[in-house]
């Protein structure tokens, strides 16, 4: 039975401010360093077969923590309980020597990590089909790009199904069929059995692949829980979150607009279809309102035809000048996976320059053939500042802040509708 205890994990380097420091150290004329606590009070475990996602910035101790896990390093503070055979993916390359082959790196890594030789020889065939690297599987390896040592990598680490499987960030450099095929052998592997500790940078990757995730912020486990509400935390740590602008008394001014007016009340938490679960963050400058959907000429529908024409308005008050601001729309699955996300620059008829000044209100409208299969989906609103093209600077964002249901008569598999035609081109008939 596959498990991890974590108890009271902590880490800590040593740093010499002087040039002489440590030779002082090693002569014994007393401690010339300073601790730098790179972790500090880690507790929790995973039990066999759950997937768990570490997220956090860079700098955060990700990656410290999984080589104390997989023992490379040693822990300053606490212990680590392993049940179970461990693969691991850790820094890109890493026991791989440049001039060695694939196939001769492939022998070594296997049997260091327990494979007898009758058992290499046995996997060897399927590492080299399943990395599809060609003839490079006989080349060193120094000529090999980084997508080839990941593949070739992840070949070899799961050759065997491991109790324990640990990815720290390796897939995000192989294109995507290759992530997609490496998905796919984790999945079958899950299934069996096998535990998934995996360390990434994309949000979608967490909550697509695991059913609970771990934020570690400055060294220390600021969260475990659910796989989206954790990585909302990540989100709101990689962008900051500084206090919303409260709506100002008063209205700027009477609208007879088919959409909300221009009034600066928050309403946004009254609409049909509003999550008290939304996560709201930014850095200020504005504030998301309002919120209207129309569809068939209703105003929030219960449901949404598939692959009709919905409007999504929203509007925004601007604390601010602001030379260029960009409005964003985003769909996702409720499990989290991004459907569709787009912009006022990359809509179909953007790129319009949009300039507010201070107590501006401005309603926005998106409007696309809601072409999903029948479900429930979440939809977020935006507004960034900046250049488009450059980078944006996001003002205020209202994630999973609405949730609609679409129904369509005749479904299909899949999640959207992608518009396939059919015909038959011939038929002939011998008799």
């Amino acid at each position: 039975m596959s498990y991890l205890r974590i108890k009271n994990i902590g880490k800590a380097y040593k740093r010499y401010p002087r040039k002489y420091g440590r030779l002082a150290e090693w002569l014994g004329l007393g401690v010339h360093h300073e601790s730098r606590w790179v972790l500090q009070n880690i507790n929790f475990d995973v039990e066999q077969g759950e997937s768990v996602g570490i997220a956090g910035v860079n700098g955060a101790g990700k990656s410290t923590l999984l080589k104390i896990i997989t023992g490379i390093t040693r822990p300053t503070t606490g212990s680590v309980e392993v049940g179970g055979r461990i693969s691991a993916l850790l820094e890109l390359g890493m026991g791989f020597h440049p001039e060695f082959t694939g196939r001769q790196n492939a022998y070594m890594s296997a049997q260091l990590a327990g494979l007898g030789q009758s058992e290499v020889d046995g996997k060897i065939n399927e590492i080299e089909a399943f990395a599809e690297v060609g003839d490079y599987f006989d080349q060193p390896m120094r000529t090999y790009s980084t997508g080839m040592h990941v593949r070739v990598a992840f070949a070899v680490a799961t050759c065997v199904r491991p109790e324990i499987l640990i990815v720290d960030e390796a897939l995000s450099v192989g294109d995507v069929y290759f992530q997609a095929k490496c998905y796919e052998r984790i999945a079958q592997y899950k299934k069996q059995g096998t535990t998934l500790l995996l360390v990434t940078h994309s949000v979608g990757d967490i909550v697509k692949h695991c059913n609970r995730a771990i934020f570690i912020q400055n060294g220390t486990l600021a969260k475990d829980g659910d796989a989206r509400e954790v990585t909302n935390l990540y989100l709101d740590a990689l962008f900051g979150k500084p206090g919303l602008i409260k709506p100002r008394e008063g209205d700027l001014a009477s609208s007879n607009s088919a959409t909300m007016g221009f009034g600066i009340e928050d309403v946004f938490h009254t609409r049909p279809g509003y999550r008290k679960e939304e996560h709201r963050w930014g850095q200020g400058g504005a504030a998301i309102l309002d919120y209207l959907l129309v569809s068939q000429g209703q105003h929030y529908p219960d449901q949404i035809e598939s692959t009709h024409m919905t409007d999504f308005y929203f509007k925004v008050s601007f604390d601010r000048h602001f030379d260029t601001v960009v409005p964003g729309f985003l769909i996702k699955t409720l499990e989290g996976i991004f459907l569709y996300g787009t912009n006022s620059f990359i809509a179909m008829n953007g790129r319009e320059v949009i300039t507010v000044e201070p107590r501006d209100v401005v309603v926005f409208k998106f409007s696309l053939p809601m072409t999903l299969n029948e479900g429930h989906y979440l939809v977020s609103f935006g507004i960034s500042s900046g250049d488009p093209l450059q980078s944006l600077t996001p003002l205020e964002r209202r994630y999973d802040a609405v949730i609609i249901y679409i129904t369509r008569s005749m479904p299909f598999w899949g999640i959207t509708d992608l518009g396939a035609s059919f015909n038959v081109i011939e038929q002939v008939s011998h008799e």
